[in-house]
């Protein structure tokens, strides 16, 4: 019997960030489709909600969020590479990579999927949920199922008026992303990381997966889909990590884009955040979303959902930062002074915030 299972699906975003690392670590992992028995069955009567992927361990316990789930195997498989580095500068960049890929590659990698390729992906849902159904019935359940992921789409600021910016920032990604390949074959250097992983959930899943997104990877950035397809297959890679915590120059691009995309997002999240946490005690539930907050990708300026969960992955991100030393803050500074986040360096959450029984909770 396998030490661990991973209940997932090949069109899950986040099933594809927890298989690539799984397979990189090595883990004794088996991999069970999430059908609706399953959901019926394990997920629901352990985690309380639907939602992949969950990876149960040897003792029957489950672990649910993809990076929980990365730090969970990490503890109990100490020997070999990290996938969160030791380094401490490369370690806040693998947060900051993970709260990237995680939370503002989902926009285009739900566009793409649900402006591009809706009637295939309702058959995938289909076939993932009842896989020995006939076609037309399993393309009814993907539909019934597909409703609730299409219907997140306008919450993240996709619409008409701001699609232009999303398809815009993601093709400057892939140039970027193309660039950096070009001199490294992992986001630190010669071996993957936290940050790669991060990455691959949204550019495997929906951006290389569903055809017609990936016909335009194919076409406009053929050495990315060779990275996903890469890092997706667990290649233990050829190298190691840049030496001395260095982060490579061709990175600073993408992280550019990312304090200025989606930073000002996360400051106003959390300025609604200070509010609501104001009127709840300790311990209280936090609710998935603050109402609404002015955001600009590519250009174009919209609005889109003051999600909280990216403020978990910000938490992580600055604590990380409190835990360095003064050496390794200055050495960050100037990484940040460079990529135009240095508030970063200062901006904490108003309240902190834990995660327990599958939920976040206020401290």
């Amino acid at each position: 019997m396998a030490a661990y299972v991973l209940y997932g699906s090949e069109v899950s975003l986040f099933s594809g960030k927890a298989r690539a690392y799984l397979r990189w670590r090595g883990a004794d992992f088996e991999e069970r489709l999430a059908t609706r028995d399953v959901y019926q069955n394990v997920i629901l009567p352990q985690v309380g909600w639907p939602v992949i992927p969950v990876v149960e361990m040897a003792d029957g316990t489950v672990v649910q969020d993809t990076t929980d789930i990365i730090e969970t195997i990490e503890a109990q498989m100490p020997d070999g590479p990290r996938a969160i580095p030791d380094g401490p500068v490369q370690g806040v960049v693998s947060r900051l990579l993970d709260l990237f890929g995680d939370e503002w590659l989902v926009i285009p990698a739900m566009h793409y999927r649900w402006n591009y390729n809706e009637d295939w992906i309702y058959g995938e849902f289909g076939r993932t949920s009842a896989p020995d159904a006939p076609p037309a019935e399993q393309y009814a359940i993907g539909k019934k199922n597909g409703e609730r992921f299409k219907g997140a789409v306008p919450m993240l600021g996709v619409n008409a008026d701001t699609i232009p910016g999303v398809e815009a920032a993601y093709e400057a990604f892939l140039r970027d992303m193309t660039e950096h390949l070009r001199h490294h074959a992992y986001v630190l250097g010669g071996r993957a990381s936290l940050g790669d992983f991060a990455l691959n959930g949204p550019l495997y899943a929906h951006l290389l997966r569903d055809p017609e997104s990936g016909r335009i990877m194919e076409k406009l950035a053929p050495k990315v889909a060779d990275y996903v397809r890469r890092v997706q297959s667990g290649a233990p890679g050829e190298g190691d990590l840049l030496p001395d915590d260095a982060v490579p120059k061709t990175l600073e691009p993408i992280l550019s884009r990312q304090m200025t995309e989606q930073m000002p997002v996360l400051v106003k999240t959390a300025a609604l955040f200070e509010a609501w946490a104001k009127t709840a005690g300790a311990g209280a539930d936090v609710p998935r979303g603050f109402g609404r907050v002015e955001f600009e990708t590519g250009g174009f300026e919209g609005e889109c959902a003051a999600r909280s969960f990216p403020l978990w992955r910000l938490q992580a991100v600055t604590d990380a930062i409190d835990a360095m030393d003064d050496d390794a803050k200055a050495r960050l500074a100037d990484l940040l002074d460079r990529v135009g986040g240095t508030p970063l360096m200062d901006f904490r959450l108003p309240a902190r915030l834990a995660r327990r029984d599958f939920r976040l909770k206020l401290v």
